[in-house]
């Protein structure tokens, strides 16, 4: 059974960092892709980044959405089945509540709040 649990969520000033884990279990994480959503509210659920399976190896493995480039940075730990969000500069539209995800399975999610 797929479990997706995400924690490191909190609050943050404008400007600050973050950093979000999701521990993964119920299969064999290092052959899947792992993403980050996330979602504000009254808003539709947004990409966040992507990284590839270890399986990949085509040179840069994540993929990020717009308004993220260049100030978060995905990673993953495959001993630890987890997965990274480092988020820097954060603004107080990054307000969300982020999710980690997997095809079709979805964590609980974490909620980030940037305010001052």
């Amino acid at each position: 059974q797929v479990h997706l649990v995400e924690s490191g969520g909190g609050w943050a000033q404008p400007g600050g960092s973050l950093t979000l884990s999701c521990v993964a279990s119920g299969f064999n994480f290092s052959r899947y892709s792992m993403n980050w959503f996330r979602q504000a509210t009254g808003k539709e659920r947004e990409f966040v980044a992507s990284i590839a399976s270890s399986e990949y190896t085509f040179g840069d493995n994540t993929r990020y959405g717009d308004s993220v480039k260049r100030r978060f940075t995905i990673s993953r730990d495959n001993a630890k089945n987890t997965v990274f969000l480092q988020m820097n500069s954060l603004k107080p539209e990054d307000t969300a509540k982020y999710y980690c995800n997997r095809n079709v399975f979805w964590g609980q999610g974490t909620q980030v709040t940037v305010s001052s």
